[in-house]
């Protein structure tokens, strides 16, 4: 492949054994790396990225569902740098128009009375700021959140994550309850849907009521679990959860980080799908593109509860909020959350397929350009050894893909909300062929 043009006058002198041993040596061990040998990555292009020797990949991770409209989109890029020519950083402590222009853009796209913003820098800070907000308004401390969630990587946020994997330090956050999740395919009640009646969301009012004071601050959760393996609730699931947490007190946080902005098809926020509102919302990955922002909405009753003193250091920052803007105006413009939908339709019917071929794909699940596929053995016994067998396959191929679920079983597949149908074609092949030789 010819990459002379692209790379021309970048100044790149390591390969990627040179990058791979500097990692080695001064990295933390602990930071999560894909294959037995690891992947080191140049630059990206649209649905692909690019080795530093010039070997092209096509990416169906988009770096967790970061990637929302491509690697280096020039309408977002563009901005980014217009934006560091002007101003690069001025911290909370001061007013700017890209901080008030998203803010106002943000709480026109998300759903219900949502109405003010927090800005920080992930998706960890904007969940520490939604419980700490549920916690000062209601003046409760007890969070019920959701088994195989994930939350990001502080204490609190570990404490809430009800994944065993991703749970480090022993000592835990008080005050946080775990519910059933909405697992169909591996249902905590042996039940089958829809006769289950929901078991599942009615649950809740007797973990409210057994292991909290029954006053609670409020309930956490993903429209569809991230981490956990792209799992998928019943329709109803929401609606009737949603009210046994207002009948005791709480307030409803919408964990948006992964589903959000058009991720899901058709629709914005993955929670709009589900026909509840929330009282806080968060989102952080595919709000930017991969600019770093994190973002907390509230409504203005629950945003005006704290008046106390906070900053956020690179919250708002303008360099990101032009990064955010310019994404939601791609979103828009180009209806990306349309071709979600239609293009992740068409990738859905290819999964389903190769499901028919393949007995070790145990379910197929998500929606829009949010797919998963469950590897078992027989009786749904996990299989995370083919989903290794694959991983190391597809990548000899040149195609990249995600992973999750408590087993590590489950391959997520993710890729930018731009990607056509015939890169999907190109990804289901690519796929066949390696499942073959697993």
């Amino acid at each position: 492949m010819d990459t002379t043009d692209t790379n021309a006058g970048m100044e790149n002198n390591l390969s990627s054994e040179e990058i791979l041993a500097k990692h080695k040596e001064y990295l933390f061990p602990s930071v999560v790396n894909y294959y037995s040998k690891q992947l080191a990555i140049d630059r990206g292009e649209g649905v692909y990225v690019f080795d530093p020797e010039g070997n092209k990949y096509l990416d169906f991770f988009g770096g967790i569902l970061t990637v929302s409209v491509g690697h280096c989109n020039p309408k977002v890029t563009d901005k980014i740098a217009e934006q560091l020519k002007k101003l690069q950083h001025t911290s909370t402590l001061y007013q700017t128009e890209n901080i008030v222009r998203m803010a106002e853009k943000f709480a026109e796209i998300t759903p219900g009375k949502l109405k003010k913003s927090f800005f920080t820098s992930s998706g960890t800070e904007a969940d520490e700021t939604a419980i700490f907000m549920a916690q000062h308004y209601t003046g409760k401390q007890e969070i019920i959140a959701l088994r195989h969630c994930y939350s990001g990587r502080s204490l609190l946020a570990m404490s809430l994550t009800a994944h065993s994997p991703w749970r480090h330090g022993g000592t835990q956050v008080a005050g946080i309850k775990h519910a059933m999740s909405p697992y169909c395919y591996r249902c905590p009640f042996a039940m089958e849907y829809p006769s289950c009646d929901i078991k599942c969301a009615k649950d809740i009012e007797e973990l409210i009521m057994t292991t909290t004071t029954g006053e609670i601050a409020g309930f956490i959760a993903e429209p569809i679990q991230g981490v956990g393996g792209f799992i998928t609730p019943p329709k109803e699931y929401f609606e009737v959860a949603v009210p046994i947490i207002k009948k005791y007190g709480g307030v409803f946080i919408c964990d948006e980080v992964q589903t959000g902005f058009g991720r899901t098809g058709d629709k914005m926020f993955g929670i709009e799908h589900w026909g509840v509102e929330p009282d806080i919302l968060t989102a952080a990955k595919g709000i930017a593109n991969g600019a770093p922002v994190g973002a907390t909405i509230a409504t203005q009753e629950i945003a005006d509860s704290f008046t106390g003193l906070t900053i956020s250091t690179f919250g708002g920052n303008p360099v990101s909020m032009a990064a955010a803007l310019a994404t939601i105006d791609v979103i828009e413009e180009e209806k990306l959350a349309e071709n979600a939908a239609t293009v992740g339709q068409y990738l859905r019917d290819g999964l389903e397929n190769l499901q028919k071929k393949y007995s070790s794909i145990g379910d197929v699940r998500g929606m829009g350009l949010m797919q998963a596929c469950e590897f078992v053995k027989e009786n749904k016994v996990p299989d995370p050894a083919i989903v290794g067998k694959l991983f190391e396959e597809m990548k000899k191929e040149h195609v990249l893909i995600g992973k999750g679920g408590l087993y590590g079983n489950v391959v997520r597949i993710s890729p930018s909300l731009t990607v056509s149908k015939s890169e999907v074609d190109d990804f289901l092949k690519t796929m066949d062929l390696c499942l073959e030789r697993c």
